[in-house]
């Protein structure tokens, strides 16, 4: 009996031993599978220590002094990472990552911001905006006692198109929007982006706020910058890659060019024909520019105030979605479209800025990732293009009875 009992105690340890050798196989590959994911995570090619700016430093103690916001390819390069963010938050949705293994929020926690809301279009619910606040108690963790200067309290990301299933739809639908008419007024997330802006503009304080977009986000981010600036709130607004084709342009670009060519004619033409046809368009034009001049000498505030509205644009010629904002005004044309002539005309103005490394294929030059790249070379190209006058001008020829109170 005593021997049974021990070889039973034996058995049975080596089964307790088999089991406990069993589980460790197991938990040696639950650990592989782990580390094996955690590796994957590690290499994405959108995680923010493979793809995001390598000379972009993280705020610190040294900017309470000396604030890196002042430098604009600091600011550029950090605004750019926000939009990035954007396209993210909307890829972890879409992927379902966990908190725990999301690849946005290094894009923005980096730089002491906390994620505050998302834009979401109720037609998919896909993500196409977010709004970014300075997160102060991430800040002092690090002794970054106040906000530097020249950081926005706020900033509200736009995302262009993305080609995939779940949002490619709504996306398309706004590109083509803009491609017939010009103008992203009518889709639902110009109203969502325009509430948020408007928002923290009046929370903040629109000085301390910023407005950014990539590619079709660039044009929303434009309009309804534009839309604030018609009421008198002035928000700071960087524009990468910004939609400059559309039909209605082309139109109109031909329309401008044919009724040039028959001012032209008119000239050529005997002079006895000349006073009736030039009569009512000369009171016309005379009228136009006497109400801009007095509009100025008179303290209209909407006129003189929007002088202070100048998007910065980010352009690369060999990205033909955003190339026409190069293409500078012509004097010809100022002079035959005299509405524009006057004092008013010199407002129409941003600061466009040009990336020049030479051509590029598409892809790459309508990329987001190239405003933070190392070798980037920009040049200021110009105050104002002949496509900029075209998008600003309405705001300078509102009645002055829309001045804001």
């Amino acid at each position: 009996m005593a021997k049974r009992g021990a070889e039973e105690i034996t058995k049975a340890a080596e089964e307790e031993e088999v089991a406990a050798g069993g589980a460790m196989v197991v938990l040696e590959e639950v650990v592989e599978v782990k580390e094996k994911e955690a590796e994957e995570e590690e290499a994405h090619p959108y995680a923010f220590h493979v793809s995001g700016p390598r000379n972009v430093a993280k705020p610190n103690w040294w900017d309470v002094i000396s604030s890196s916001w002042k430098d604009q390819n600091y600011k550029r390069s950090v605004i750019a990472c926000f939009i990035q963010a954007v396209y993210l938050v909307e890829l972890d949705r879409q992927e379902n990552r966990t908190e725990e293994n999301a690849l946005a929020p290094k894009w923005w926690m980096t730089f002491k911001y906390k994620l505050t809301q998302t834009l979401i279009d109720e037609r998919d619910g896909s993500i196409f905006g977010a709004v970014f606040e300075w997160d102060k108690s991430a800040a002092l963790a690090d002794f970054v006692l106040i906000r530097p200067s020249g950081a926005p309290r706020a900033v509200l990301a736009l995302r262009g198109t993305l080609l995939k299933g779940p949002t490619m739809r709504r996306d398309i639908e706004d590109d083509l929007r803009f491609l017939a008419w010009e103008s992203l007024k009518g889709s639902v997330r110009f109203k969502g982006a325009l509430e948020a802006l408007k928002s923290v503009a009046e929370r903040y304080g629109s000085s301390n706020v910023c407005v950014a977009g990539h590619s079709l986000g660039a044009g929303f981010a434009l309009q309804v910058g534009k839309a604030l600036a018609k009421e008198g709130l002035y928000v700071d607004a960087h524009l990468f890659n910004p939609p400059s084709i559309s039909l209605a342009m082309s139109l109109k670009n031909i329309g401008e060019k044919a009724g040039f060519a028959w001012k032209r004619l008119k000239s050529m033409l005997p002079s006895s024909s000349e006073p009736q046809a030039n009569g009512d368009e000369g009171s016309k034009d005379n009228f136009l520019g006497l109400r801009n001049w007095l509009a100025n000498i008179s303290g209209d505030k909407k006129s003189v105030g929007l002088k202070k509205w100048a998007p910065h644009l980010y352009v690369n010629n060999s990205d033909y979605i955003c190339c026409q904002y190069t293409e500078p005004e012509e004097t010809e044309e100022k002079d035959a479209d005299k509405e524009n002539i006057g004092p008013a005309n010199g407002q129409g103005a941003a600061k466009l800025f040009v990336m020049s490394k030479g051509k590029q294929k598409f892809l790459e030059a309508h990329g987001l990732e190239q405003w933070w790249s190392d070798d980037l070379e920009l040049q200021l190209a110009m105050s104002k293009s002949k496509l900029i006058s075209r998008q600003l001008k309405s705001l300078y020829s509102l009645p002055a009875k829309q001045a804001p109170r």
